[in-house]
């Protein structure tokens, strides 16, 4: 070992101890409360402003990713305070080693912080990746949360996102379109129908009305045997309302074409 290598340790030493690894864990415990208390603050404005739930969602999001990568960054060096020849002769030795070890690790954070950025999605989004449907929960450093509408939380790495596709329904906003599907018999009242669907859509208290309720018509294979699709286009008012927009809209369509007498192909199977 010569000099210059035996200096550097002899530097690492002076830089390594107890009190200093103590401190600095404590300060990262530090840190880790303040992101929760950001969260609860977030929690607390939810439910004051549910309109701005979204954008206080993202903002949260973004705050947490300062709190740890500065705050961990200045605590690191304002505790530690290695000195600049020791940085020089042991950070190319740490990256390499790192990036052998930790390289899972450190692009999933790297894609994390591409995430915050880029935003091809955000916390409150529901979105579709790799056929799992659900809403963006936590962005966080290392994965994301997906809460799925049977509850269900999945994690997926960050990085696996900025190779894949991802579909975002709402894309940042409250509102989002649904579509529910209805199969009617060929020779039934068409005009009828639409009518008694749009007037189902346009009366639920989860739709939003600034934006259109439009049905589509169209001729498919239902029950082995040719029907009418009527898919309604509305919007819900809020992504949270999701399944009940589309059990509302099915349960009181579906009475009020039953009332009309309104052929539906399921009661003609058969004949």
């Amino acid at each position: 070992m010569n000099d210059q290598d035996l200096g550097n340790v002899t530097s690492l030493i002076d830089v390594i101890s107890f009190s200093k690894i103590t401190l600095l864990v404590f300060g990262f415990i530090i840190l880790a409360f303040a992101v929760k208390f950001v969260g609860s603050i977030g929690e607390s404005l939810h439910r004051k402003i549910p309109s701005r739930r979204l954008l206080i969602a993202q903002i949260i999001t973004t705050v947490s990713f300062i709190i740890y990568i500065l705050g961990g960054g200045y605590l690191f060096y304002g505790v530690m305070q290695p000195p600049k020849e020791l940085i020089l002769a042991v950070s190319g030795t740490l990256a390499v080693a790192l990036g052998l070890s930790l390289k899972d690790l450190i692009a999933s954070v790297v894609a994390g912080v591409i995430l915050l950025f880029d935003r091809p999605f955000q916390v409150g989004d529901r979105v579709t990746f790799d056929g799992i449907y659900g809403e963006i929960s936590v962005i966080g450093l290392r994965a994301v949360r997906l809460v799925t509408l049977d509850d269900s939380v999945v994690t997926i790495p960050n990085s696996k996102f900025i190779t894949d596709a991802v579909a975002s329904g709402n894309f940042g906003a409250l509102d989002m379109m649904i579509e529910i599907n209805f199969h009617l018999a060929l020779d039934s009242d068409l005009k009828k129908a639409r009518s008694i669907l749009y007037e189902t859509a346009t009366t639920s208290r989860f739709v939003f009305l600034k934006k259109p309720v439009t049905l589509v018509f169209s001729e498919v294979n239902f029950a082995e045997r040719p029907a009418m699709q009527i898919r309604v286009k509305c919007y819900v008012i809020d992504v949270r309302f999701e399944k009940a927009l589309q059990t509302d809209i099915l349960t009181r369509g579906n009475d009020a074409l039953i009332k009309a007498n309104i052929a539906r192909p399921s009661l003609l199977h058969g004949n």
